[in-house]
């Protein structure tokens, strides 16, 4: 029987709609961060890319002519690979650690082959370019002359190659492509050997939207194809050179600085949370009661709420619930079976075997009453069933 204390479908919405509404809103965004980074450039200067950022055109050049690429992601890879016959290209020297660079600056320096680095900043030139410094870009020129000897260069004429401008102490160097009185094409002979290695201020000459403009597909397939193979050097995070640290470090020193800062902006959240939910400072103060208030009071006005909202089932259960409670210990039934009548009822009808088993059910276990009456007689019922367990 549904009372008024039930909740309605409308009260049920109201009270859990911000769970689902949350929900939504959670799913909407997911989608609408897949929509985002589904939108964006892949395949930066990667060679099997065709995307407009990728380099697929330049290496399809290059084979035309015989200049075999092979793509690697790792740094014992690319080490292996350096040669007199190779031309390495490393697309962002940047990424690598420091130990990184040492080691392929190692591995680089007596190969007499060609080192390629595309864009290195401050942060990899010391290493991967004795003798270089790197200036940030401050105004960018989409295209720059030669102006130098460089075969390679005077050959392709204006190119795309303004970007990270560079200084050299080193003798013999070719500074081509110069913005603000710096390169941004810079090509250091080997100390010894034939091999060099060539700094690109920018990588916009190898990307597929760029290489047919101006020079770009001259210059690159001339740097890119002094050798009959070619190595490039993509650097992945997951290459497990990056972490390998000789076990030198410690597990903080692995955590990037960012989990340290999140861990500490949690710590503060969590306190401020707690002093708002908080919102008593100091001990509790005890206070007494104006009025003691009986407990047949407390129990005649819980029945006065059930008769206004006319609850008979749940007076019944509760009057029910409290007779079977009282019931079992007096028949040896323990208290966590009282409500079962498969233990409960058994009992009683061996101690009351006039009762039948039957009309014990319908008594504790059976049917809300339908009116008033109906309520007392069963309140009266369960008194006399009490009454003669306790004689018995």
């Amino acid at each position: 029987m549904t009372t008024s204390s039930a909740l309605t479908t409308r009260q049920l919405w109201t009270r859990t709609r911000g769970i689902p509404l949350a929900v939504v809103v959670l799913l909407v965004g997911a989608v609408a961060i897949a929509v985002v980074r589904s939108q964006t450039k892949h395949g930066d200067l990667d060679p099997r890319s065709a995307d407009p950022r990728g380099s697929r055109a330049v290496t399809e050049l290059l084979a035309d002519r015989g200049v075999t690429t092979r793509l690697v992601t790792t740094l014992d890879a690319a080490r292996a690979a350096a040669g007199p016959d190779s031309t390495l290209l490393v697309a962002v020297p940047d990424r690598l650690t420091h130990r990184q660079q040492s080691l392929l600056a190692r591995a680089t320096a007596s190969s007499g082959g060609r080192t390629v680095l595309v864009a290195p900043g401050e942060w990899s030139v010391g290493r991967l370019a004795p003798g270089v410094t790197a200036s940030p870009v401050t105004t960018l020129e989409p295209t720059l002359d030669p102006d130098c000897t460089l075969p390679e260069a005077r050959r392709a004429g204006s190119a795309e190659t303004g970007g990270i401008r560079y200084r050299t102490t080193v003798d013999d160097a070719d500074a081509c492509y110069p913005s603000e009185r710096r390169a941004t094409l810079l090509r250091l002979p080997a100390t010894s050997g034939t091999g060099d290695t060539v700094l690109l201020g920018a990588p916009d000459m190898l990307l597929n939207n760029h290489l047919d403009k101006q020079g770009n597909a001259s210059l690159a397939l001339q740097l890119l194809g002094s050798r009959p193979h070619l190595v490039w050097y993509l650097p992945s995070l997951a290459d497990s050179s990056a972490t390998d640290t000789g076990g030198r470090e410690s597990l903080f020193d692995l955590l990037p600085s960012g989990w340290l800062w999140g861990t500490l902006q949690l710590f503060v959240a969590a306190v401020l949370a707690a002093f708002w939910r908080g919102r008593r400072f100091g001990p509790l103060v005890p206070e007494k009661l104006p009025v003691v208030i009986r407990a047949s009071e407390t129990t005649e006005g819980r029945a006065r709420l059930y008769r206004k909202a006319d609850a008979r089932d749940r007076a019944c259960a509760a009057l029910r619930s409290t007779a079977r409670t009282r019931l079992a210990p007096l028949v040896g039934v323990p208290a966590t079976q009282a409500h079962t009548p498969e233990a409960l009822l058994p009992a009683l009808s061996a101690r009351l075997p006039d009762s039948g088993e039957q009309a014990l059910h319908s008594l504790l276990f059976g049917a809300p009453p339908r009116d008033d009456a109906a309520l007392i007689a069963l309140t009266d019922r369960l008194d006399a069933l009490e009454r003669e367990v306790r004689r018995s």
